[in-house]
This record gives C-alpha cells, sequence and structure tokens, in this order.
C-alpha cells in the first residue's frame, strides 16, 4: 500500500505542476517591453564603461 500512495502523491504533484505551468504560460513581448529592454542594457554598458574609464587603474578598455 506504500508504494501505492507513493504513487499517487508524485502523480497529484505532477497534475499540479502542470496546471500551474497552463495559467504561466510565456507573454508575448510588446515593441515597447523591448525597446525598454533595450534601453535598460544601453544604461548598464553605459554604466559600465563610464565605470571604468573613471578609475584611475585603468588607462584603456579591451574589447
Amino acid at each position: 500500500m506504500t508504494g501505492f500512495g507513493k504513487m499517487m502523491t508524485n502523480l497529484k504533484s505532477k497534475l499540479k505542476t502542470l496546471k500551474i505551468r497552463k495559467v504561466y504560460d510565456k507573454i508575448e513581448k510588446s515593441e515597447s517591453m523591448r525597446v525598454e529592454i533595450r534601453s535598460r542594457k544601453a544604461r548598464k554598458l553605459i554604466e559600465q564603461t563610464l565605470r571604468i574609464a573613471d578609475s584611475p587603474k585603468t588607462k584603456s578598455y579591451a574589447f
């Protein structure tokens, strides 16, 4: 009986995860979301470049 109980528990947990996955399908990105993501990446890259340029340790930045 314990083997059957474990199997039922496993099946129940798998069914719960499948139901959750259906609810949270991947959301399509709109054009404004894509622009926002690109601008965030650009700002992050600029901040990193300025941090390196302002650093007294490095004289140049190797790409």
